[in-house]
Formats: structure tokens, sequence, C-alpha cells
């Protein structure tokens, strides 16, 4: 026998999720005959103008979303956007909406688009009842572990993918992973090639992603050649920042920095460990620094997967004001350091 007061359903725990930048698109189509379409376009229903009516119907489920799902999180909704396309029989409603949240904002999106065609069948039904509404799809989204995905039936024109987070305009950067056993082949990087996705779609161009034994000569060595070529903006390693024996990246950052009158940010390091007590308190117990050498800003991240992306997720806010200040600029609306 069933126990009452049993629940069969639950929230999915988002707790040790990352905020990352999510958007998602979402459309639905409603079908009339020319007269009808008509009608709504030219804003002569009895009723009155469906459209603007039906963009605040589709804002406001955007906002509701959790009140109609139980399942839903509220979400902290960054914006949201209804637009509307004619075609020879009927008329497309598109709904975008965008977050930095720890879950995506899919339901949000379809919500939306839903509520904006279910007000132009309420205005418009007094004078066409065969309308018909279908067609209600996610389109695309971005963000989260499934990065960027699009619907594969989809045919609306492909928009461009949503950056996660502040926008690096293009600054060239490098990633290093520091691994004795994946340098020997035993097991693959996947800390670097996570940076390297991460980094480009905040809007920054990859150089060179390296791949290197926990060697700190060899690591200030081949730094020195990247930073004294001047190319590259930000210089991100990835591993060697925990107290074992061969993790020795800090003090090879350490020293090359003294030798180029390099200056040590605290703040950096200060917030990736803040942060990272959010997921565990073993955070505390990384050597993530970052150091303004030249004109380059050198990061040193932690060198599983999950440490280094969150480390960047916490001080990512953080570098497209610092590469501007390292090459002399000054953002005007910018607080002072």
């Amino acid at each position: 026998m069933q126990k009452q007061g049993n629940s069969h359903y639950h929230w999915v725990d988002v707790g040790d999720k990352t905020p990352t930048r999510r958007v998602c698109l979402a459309s639905g189509k409603l079908s009339a005959s020319p007269t009808t379409l008509k009608a709504i376009q030219t804003g002569t229903l009895p009723k009155g103008n469906p459209l603007p009516l039906a963009e605040a119907a589709g804002l406001l489920a955007v906002k509701n979303t959790p009140t109609q799902l139980p399942l839903c999180h509220p979400l902290p909704i960054d914006s949201a956007s209804i637009r509307f396309e004619f075609e020879p029989e009927g008329l497309r409603v598109f709904c975008e909406v965008r977050a930095h949240a720890k879950t995506g904002v899919e339901m949000e999106a379809l919500s939306g688009a839903s509520a904006a065609l279910l007000c132009i069948y309420d205005l418009t039904k007094g004078i066409d009842p065969a309308l018909w509404i279908s067609d209600l799809h996610l389109i695309e989204k971005t963000g989260g572990k499934s990065g960027n995905w699009r619907h594969p039936k989809a045919t609306t024109p492909e928009t461009p993918p949503a950056t996660d987070g502040p926008d690096l305009e293009g600054a060239l950067f490098t990633v290093i992973t520091l691994s004795d056993r994946a340098a020997r082949g035993e097991y693959e990087d996947l800390s670097g090639p996570a940076l390297c996705e991460k980094l480009s779609r905040s809007g920054g161009t990859l150089d060179e992603a390296i791949l290197l034994p926990d060697d700190p000569d060899l690591l200030e060595g081949r730094i020195r050649s990247i930073l004294e070529s001047k190319k590259t903006s930000l210089l991100v390693t990835t591993g060697g920042t925990g107290m074992a024996p061969r993790d020795r990246t800090p003090e090879a950052l350490e020293s090359l920095s003294r030798k180029m009158n390099g200056r040590l940010l605290t703040g950096f390091g200060e917030r990736i460990r803040s942060r990272g007590e959010i997921h565990t308190p073993l955070s505390a117990l990384t050597r993530a620094e970052a150091y303004a050498i030249g004109e380059t800003l050198v990061l040193a991240l932690p060198g599983s997967v999950k440490g280094a992306l969150e480390g960047l997720d916490a001080v990512l806010e953080l570098i497209p004001h610092s590469l501007k200040l390292l090459k002399g600029r000054n953002d005007r609306h910018a607080r002072p350091c």
C-alpha cells in the first residue's frame, strides 16, 4: 500500500552548479485565414490590436513560469523579448529569454511564446473560430554543460551564440595545461580544452593550447617566450596549483614575475578561493593566483575541469577591464581601482 504524503516529484538540486549565461529562443505559430491575418496585422479586430497585448502577455508569462509549472526553479531573468513574423498562412511568435543562472530558461521561453499565442487567439476567436495553434518548440539554447544546442528540425535563421558573461572583445589568449600524466599520454587533457571553449564563448580568440609536464623551469621558459612575443593578452594555466610535491606552478609564475617586473594581483586568488567555498571547503587549499606581466594577464587555475571552470567563472568579470588597464586604456564608466 502506498504511503500517503510521499512525493513522486522533486526539484533537481542545482546548488552545486555554477551560474552561466543562459539564452533560449522558442517559437509557435497561429494559423488563420488571410482575412483574419490582415485584421491582426492592421490592428482592426473588434477587441483591439492584439499584438501589443500579446507581447505583454508573453512577458508576464516568462516572469510567472515558476508559479505555473511546479518543478521550475525561480530564476533571475536578465531580459525577455517577444516578436512576431507574418507568414502567408499564419503568424509566428518568437520568445527569447536570457538569464545568468544555474539552470536553463527553456520553459520560460516556451511559456512566453505560448501565452502570446493564446492572447492573440483570445482577441481573434470572435471573428474566426477556425484558428489553429501549432509548432510550439524550442529553437535553440546556449549555456550550461550542453553549450550551444539547436533543434535539428529548426528552419529559422540561426542567431549568434550568446557569450558566457563579459565580452573579451576578441582578446588573444593562450591556455597551458600542466600535468605529468597527461603529458605522458596516460589520460586525456580535459581542463585545457574546457577553458579554451569557455574563453572562446566569452569572446576571446585562441592563440595556442599547450600541454606540459609539471616542470616549473619548463613552464617558466615557455611563458617567457610567449610574453616576449607580445601577442597574447591573456595567458591561463591549469594544473600545478595544489599541495602535491610536483605542484609548482605558483612558484614558476612568481619567479618569472620577479624577473620581468610583474605584479601579483591578489584579488584574483582571493576571489577564486572565496567563491570556491560555495562548492567545497577544500577550495581554500588551492594556490590559484594572477599576475600582471607587461601587457599580459597571467592567471593560474586548478587542474581539474570543475576547479578550472569554477575558478574562471569566479574572476571572468574582472578580466575585460584588467586587459584594458594593462594596455593603458581605462573605461571611464568603471569605478576607479
